[in-house]
This record gives structure tokens, C-alpha cells and sequence, in this order.
């Protein structure tokens, strides 16, 4: 799907993260974020090299902070592997491979400075890719490849240059393994 030939939704939660409908991704993020779906994934290389990027800093929210490789929501009736794909591509100009579900209950809840909330549900994923980005600018300011442990180091050292959502993330052992 062209993204933008159709609005982009995604879709709204209860409180067992079962569907409860869908709202326009333009308007769903505001200072009472209804939970929703979303995904997270994190890229590694050949060398095990994992890929942060800095949001860029025309974006709504947590702008020109480091995060992860790239985040996303899967729309109605798409799968995670079909959306996480889909947003490789759009973000980062990536194939991706090697797609493994790593943290499927993530769930987090963060009010950026401007008090707009991000409240999802967002399984966390780790993917292999064999290229080097070629990121679009309204989403990614930069990007470095770095070693997993050296990234745990920083996000623990200056928490307030990375997304909360990482730095979540990244207390999980589940994740920090996948990383290696």
C-alpha cells in the first residue's frame, strides 16, 4: 500500500490487547494517547553491529533523540512481518531478514516534553540485514552502528538522549541477548 493513497490507522486496544477498533495515526497521538498497536525492531549487521538512529527533527514527537533502528504500527489486516518490512523499507531504505520476535508482551507508556503520549502495545523485534541505510529524512536525522553492549552503556550512562521506549527495552534480558 502507497502511504500516501490512503490515511494511515492503526489500531486501537482494550485493556487485554485485544482490537478494539482503529483511529488515523495523525490524530491518535495526542495528550490522552488511547493504547494501541505498534512494533519495535532492532537491526543488526553482519558484524553484530546493532543500528541506532536519531529521530528526525521535524517529528511530532521525541525529536532528534537516538532510538532504536525503527519503530512502526501495523496497520488493519497487515501482519507484524508484512508492516515491519513495509517500515524498513519506508525509514531506512532496508531489506531486512532473519525477523525474530524477542519481547512479545512490551507494552510502555512515555510523555514526550510537549506532553504528547505514545501509550502502546509493541512487541520488540530483532532482524539482520545484509545493506547499509539509506534513511528519509522526515523520519531519520542519523544513524551509527555500534556494539550492543557499548549501546546498553550509553543508554544507561545519558538516558535523556535516547527514546524511553529503548531504554526499556533494553533492561529486558531477552533483548539484550538477541543482541548479543
Amino acid at each position: 500500500m502507497d502511504q500516501h493513497s490512503t490515511p494511515e490507522r492503526v489500531i486501537l486496544l482494550d485493556g487485554k490487547h485485544r482490537p478494539a477498533g482503529t483511529a488515523l495515526k495523525s490524530e491518535v497521538h495526542t495528550e490522552d494517547t488511547p493504547l494501541h498497536l505498534a512494533f519495535s525492531c532492532h537491526v543488526l549487521d553482519a558484524r553484530g553491529q546493532v543500528l541506532v538512529t536519531r529521530r528526525a527533527l521535524s517529528k511530532r514527537t521525541w525529536p532528534g533523540v537516538w532510538s532504536n533502528s525503527f519503530c512502526g504500527h501495523p496497520g488493519p489486516d497487515e501482519s507484524f512481518e508484512d508492516a515491519i518490512a513495509r517500515r524498513a523499507r519506508q525509514e531506512l531504505g532496508l531489506e531486512i531478514r532473519d525477523l525474530t520476535l524477542v519481547l512479545p508482551e512490551f507494552q510502555y507508556r512515555a510523555t514526550d516534553a510537549t506532553g504528547v503520549v505514545e501509550n502502546e502495545f509493541c512487541p520488540v523485534y530483532v532482524a539482520a540485514t545484509d545493506a547499509e541505510p539509506r534513511p528519509a529524512e522526515t523520519e531519520v536525522a542519523e544513524y551509527a552502528w555500534t556494539a550492543p553492549r557499548d549501546l546498553t552503556a550509553a543508554v544507561t550512562s545519558a538516558p535523556y538522549a535516547f527514546s524511553p521506549w529503548l531504554a526499556d527495552q533494553l533492561r529486558e534480558s531477552a533483548l539484550r541477548e538477541a543482541l548479543g
